[in-house]
């Protein structure tokens, strides 16, 4: 598929299918992705790519720390949301909980969702991105666009991603289990895979504001 078709189509997928994803595929994938621009080409990127019983073993682990007051090393969220983020993040979490038929309240259901980031969704691999704690916010900003480049160059080989902070929190677990170093910061999860297109929580398909809402337009002549 085109660029475009690539970047129109990548959603964060919460249900995947079990078909296996060859290592060469995901090498590829993150070679791709590698060409993003960082500031004197530092390429501040690091990964953990698993599969099979390395990837399972990372969720068991996870699963049975069960650390609920873990706290990321970086402040993803801020302290107090305000508008217009807060009516943003309230409409995609009551869009997708409503597909999974999940109500107000319902708070162990929202839990038992929120767990299913552990198990990267089902996905058949599973990457855990660092960056050394030395770095500065520049090489976090040339990070994004890595990780932007690695959903949709997995698009553009038909396969779906859904980058996930939800790993953030745990990463003394997560250190513990890939023998990750002191010097690295979990950054983020990546689930990779297959889309289930049986499952209702992939049908969502999140909004987006245009571009004249968020860009100032100059220097062109109004018709």
């Amino acid at each position: 598929m085109t660029a475009e078709e690539a970047i129109a189509s990548r959603r964060s997928i919460r249900a995947f299918l079990p078909t296996p994803v060859p290592r060469a595929t995901v090498e590829r994938i993150l070679d791709i992705a590698a060409r993003a621009p960082s500031g004197t080409n530092m390429q501040p990127w690091r990964g953990y790519a698993l599969a099979g019983e390395q990837r399972q073993a990372l969720s068991d682990a996870l699963h049975a720390a069960a650390d609920h007051k873990a706290e990321a090393e970086y402040r993803y969220y801020p302290q107090e949301f305000f508008e217009p983020y807060l009516a943003r993040r309230r409409k995609v979490g009551w869009d997708l909980y409503g597909l999974l038929g999940i109500a107000r309240g319902e708070t162990a259901k929202m839990q038992r969702q929120h767990a299913k980031n552990l198990d990267f969704f089902g996905a058949p691999v599973g990457i855990i991105f660092t960056i050394d704690r030395r770095l500065e916010i520049g090489s976090w900003l040339d990070y994004g666009m890595f990780l932007g480049n690695v959903t949709v160059a997995a698009r553009g080989m038909g396969l779906d991603t859904c980058p996930q902070a939800a790993f953030a929190p745990h990463h003394r677990t997560i250190r513990a289990v890939l023998g990750i170093p002191d010097n690295e910061v979990v950054v983020c999860g990546m689930a990779l895979g297959h889309a289930d297109p049986s499952a209702p929580e992939n049908t969502l398909v999140t909004d987006r504001a245009p571009a004249r809402d968020f860009c100032a337009f100059r220097g062109w002549d109004e018709a």
